[in-house]
C-alpha cells in the first residue's frame, strides 16, 4: 500500500484526513441560515411593535359635488 499524505491517516484500508482542533470549527450552512432568520424574525417583532404604539390618524372627511344635493 502507498504512503499516506502529510494531514491524512489510514482507516480501515481507506485514508482519511486527520480531526481538526475544537477551535477550527467553523459554523455550518444551516446555523447561518438559522441566525439570519432569528435576525428577520426580531426586526419583525420590534416593527409590528413600534406600529402598535404609533397613535392612528383620524381620517378627515371631504365634502364631494355629489353630497351636496
Amino acid at each position: 500500500m502507498g504512503q499516506v499524505p502529510e494531514g491524512y491517516h489510514r482507516v480501515r484500508g481507506h485514508i482519511r484526513r486527520n480531526p481538526a482542533r475544537k477551535g477550527a470549527k467553523r459554523l455550518s450552512a444551516w446555523t447561518i441560515a438559522g441566525l439570519i432568520a432569528g435576525v428577520w424574525l426580531w426586526g419583525q417583532v420590534f416593527e409590528f411593535d413600534e406600529a402598535a404604539s404609533a397613535p392612528p390618524t383620524t381620517p378627515q372627511p371631504s365634502l364631494s359635488a355629489s353630497a351636496g344635493r
